[in-house]
């Protein structure tokens, strides 16, 4: 009944059994049984078809799972770069720490300087208008 792929072959399946000696009024019509077999070999093809069109949407299936793993695991493997390297940043960024906090103290100096000069200046030239008005008596 199964040939060597492990399918069924459905013609011997279906086959018109052989009949029997028997009277005519007992049998059906040969027409009829002609039909009925007919119509279970076609029941059977049609089966068949939409179980093999079941084992293709399996093996799809199967490679669409495959295809996501692959893309799981290289999505992982990126995960894991982009970690190492944030990890590497943190370390810089804590090894920078007090050089950064030297350049705010600086920038803070430099910032008090900066006004000290201005008012140093504002005072030269209040100083100098004070000297002309001075000299001019």
């Amino acid at each position: 009944m199964a040939d060597q792929g492990g399918e069924v072959d459905t013609n011997q399946i279906l086959e018109r059994p052989p009949q029997k000696q028997s009277d005519a009024k007992n049998e059906p019509a040969s027409d009829i049984v002609d039909l009925c077999s007919e119509a279970f070999k076609k029941t059977a093809e049609y089966i068949m078809e939409e179980l093999s069109g079941t084992v293709e949407d399996y093996k799809l299936l199967e490679t669409m799972n495959k295809v996501t793993v692959s893309k799981y695991a290289e999505m992982k493997g990126s995960a894991h770069d982009i970690g190492c390297a944030l990890q590497e940043l943190n370390e810089k960024y804590t090894n920078l720490q007090p050089f950064l906090e030297q350049i705010d103290s600086i920038e803070e100096s430099v910032n008090t300087l900066e006004k000290a000069a201005y008012r140093l200046d504002a005072y030269s030239k209040r100083l100098e208008a004070k000297f002309k008005s001075l000299e001019k008596r």
